[in-house]
C-alpha cells in the first residue's frame, strides 16, 4: 500500500494517529501538499460520504473519520500555503440565534473542510446582524444556517431577509439544514438549498461551486 493509500484507509477508518503518520509519510516522500490533500484527505471524506449515505456508515463513525481528517489537514495547512493551493471556497456557518445545539453545526463544517472548503465557524446562537456581517467582511460563498429547534427555525429567514435588506443576496448562496427543517421550509424562507445530512451538505456546495 502506498503513502497515499494508507491516508485514504487511515481517514476512513477513522484511525487518527495513522491519518497523521500518513501525511507525515506523504511530506517525506516528497508527495506535492496539494495532492495529499486531494487523493488523501478529500477522496476519503468522499469516500467516508458514500458509505454514511449507503447506510453502511452513522454518525459516530462520520465524527471519528472527520476527526482523522481534521488532525491531518492542520499537520498539511502550512505546506498547502506554500504551494498556493486554492480552497475549493469560503463557507460561513452557524446556529442561528437562540439556538444553542452545534453537534449537526459541528458535522457539517468538518464534511465542509474534508470537501476542501475554507470554513468560517461562527459558533451558536448568531445574530442575523453577525450573519450579514461575515458576508460583508469575509466574502463567503456559501453561508449555512442551522437550527435543531422549531422555534429557532423563524430566525433562519429572518436572517436571509436581513442579508437582502444589506443588499449582499446576490453575493452568496444559503444553504439550510438542521432536524425539524425540510426541503419545503428552505424554500419558502429563500434558501438556495438544503440536505438532510453533513455529507449531502458538502455535496450541495460542491455543485454550488461548480465543482
Amino acid at each position: 500500500m502506498n503513502h497515499l493509500d494508507s491516508l485514504f484507509q487511515a481517514v476512513v477508518n477513522g484511525n487518527e494517529p495513522g491519518s497523521i503518520a500518513s501525511v507525515e509519510s506523504c511530506l517525506q516522500a516528497n508527495i506535492p501538499a496539494d495532492k495529499i490533500m486531494r487523493e488523501g484527505l478529500i477522496a476519503a471524506m468522499t469516500e467516508v460520504g458514500r458509505l454514511f449515505e449507503a447506510g453502511e456508515y452513522y454518525l459516530p463513525d462520520m465524527v471519528i473519520s472527520a476527526r482523522a481528517m481534521k488532525s491531518a489537514l492542520q499537520l498539511l495547512k502550512p505546506y498547502l500555503v506554500k504551494v498556493g493551493m486554492r480552497s475549493t471556497g469560503k463557507v460561513a456557518i452557524g446556529t442561528v440565534q437562540g439556538d444553542l445545539h452545534d453537534i449537526g453545526k459541528n458535522m457539517v463544517g468538518m464534511m465542509m473542510e474534508g470537501a476542501g472548503f475554507e470554513v468560517i465557524d461562527l459558533g451558536t446562537d448568531v445574530s442575523p446582524a453577525r450573519f450579514v456581517e461575515v458576508v460583508q467582511n469575509e466574502h463567503v460563498n456559501i453561508l449555512c444556517l442551522s437550527a435543531l429547534l422549531t422555534t429557532t427555525m423563524p430566525n433562519m429567514a429572518k436572517t436571509i431577509e436581513a442579508i437582502k435588506a444589506a443588499g449582499l443576496r446576490e453575493k452568496v448562496m444559503v444553504l439550510m439544514g438542521g432536524a425539524p427543517v425540510t426541503e419545503e421550509y428552505a424554500r419558502q424562507a429563500g434558501a438556495d438549498g438544503y440536505n438532510q445530512d453533513a455529507s449531502g451538505a458538502a455535496r450541495l456546495a460542491l455543485g454550488f461551486m461548480g465543482e
